[in-house]
């Protein structure tokens, strides 16, 4: 009988398979892509630095439509952070003290990740703060950046309410090393203020039905704590850090808070008009080669398992032979 050729030769052909691979590896790395469609190029070389008030106000349901106000910061950040592209960018939190969440890095991702899972402290650590805890460890960081990159612009976003718990007076925010290039201060709130659910440190979620309030109870009576914006506070720390204080509100747009920020930096290449653009194809090599690599590792394990030997065999072998040698002998004996 003649054997039939396989329709697929690469699935017959080891070595054909790999010198493929090999292949598609190459043109992934190579990058290659058509012409057509354009591209506006811009960076912004910015060290940019969040300060975001992380206490139990935060959580306030007066940001919209009965929104906490962590939700605008969390946008609000996302915003900024779309109009610099390519900057460095850090975030802080603070509550009783100020905790660095993210170091200065390009990385969006990361920063959408640290900005969604932002949760207020947990409401039986809430002693009172104060809403310039963050200045030691704002400093420190602002400092380091400074002395790595002399030439780069430092931004700072401090986002919060105002909301000063602490019996002491504020300290000033204002690093001892010098004022900030730009940035901006950003307020949640509402004079009427809103109530603050609890958290109780275990898989918190504000959205979360039966979540109950925070109670003041300084009246005897416990009722439904209410925080409140206090702006001059806010309007203190903008004069401090020399940029503009923004009330931000549900639906705001970010364009008008950009512009204020005084961003600077923000660089535009051939006089911010648009580059030559192009369709990328290695993605299309990479997924073939990814294939090729599936077929490969699936081909290696199961030649793994032919060379395995199978415990029952080996242990049946020596056993065997063993009864062999008895029968001989015996029959030897019988014969004599």
């Amino acid at each position: 009988m003649t054997r039939r050729r396989s329709i697929l030769p690469i699935a017959k052909s080891p070595w054909l398979r790999r010198g493929l691979l090999v292949t598609l590896l190459c043109g992934a790395i190579l990058r290659p892509g058509l012409p057509g469609g354009s591209a506006e190029a811009a960076t912004a070389d910015l060290n940019v630095f969040f300060v975001v008030d992380t206490t139990t106000s935060m959580v306030a349901e007066d940001h919209g439509n009965g929104a906490p106000r962590m939700d605008g910061v969390r946008q609000d950040i996302m915003a900024i952070a779309e109009g610099l592209p390519g900057a460095r960018f850090s975030v802080i939190t603070f509550d009783t003290k100020g905790h660095v969440r993210m170091p200065l890095t390009t990385d969006t991702l990361a920063l959408e990740t640290i900005t969604s899972v932002l949760e207020p402290q947990v409401t039986s650590y809430a002693k009172g703060s104060s809403i310039t805890a963050a200045r030691q460890v704002l400093g420190e960081r602002l400092a380091a950046a400074r002395d790595s990159h002399p030439e780069r612009p430092h931004l700072v976003f401090y986002l919060g309410d105002g909301e000063q718990t602490s019996g002491d007076e504020p300290e000033p925010l204002v690093p001892d090393n010098g004022p900030v290039a730009g940035g901006a201060v950003l307020g949640y709130g509402t004079e009427a203020g809103g109530r603050m659910k609890e958290n109780t440190g275990r898989d918190y979620d504000g959205a979360a039905q039966g979540v109950p309030y925070v109670q003041d109870r300084s009246g005897g009576t416990p009722r439904d704590a209410v925080s409140s914006i206090d702006e001059g506070r806010l309007r203190e720390i903008a004069g401090q850090l020399d940029v503009p204080y923004v009330h931000r509100a549900a639906g705001d747009p970010p364009a008008a808070m950009l512009q204020q920020a005084r961003p600077g930096a923000l660089e535009h290449t051939q006089d911010a008009e648009s580059l030559q653009g192009r369709t990328e194809l290695y993605w299309v090599f990479a997924a073939g080669a990814f294939v090729l690599g599936l077929v490969e590792a699936g081909t290696l394990f199961r030649r793994v398992r032919e060379l395995r030997p199978l415990p029952d065999a080996v242990a049946t072998e020596p056993r065997m032979a063993t009864r062999s040698a008895h029968r001989s002998r015996m029959a030897g004996e019988k014969v004599q």
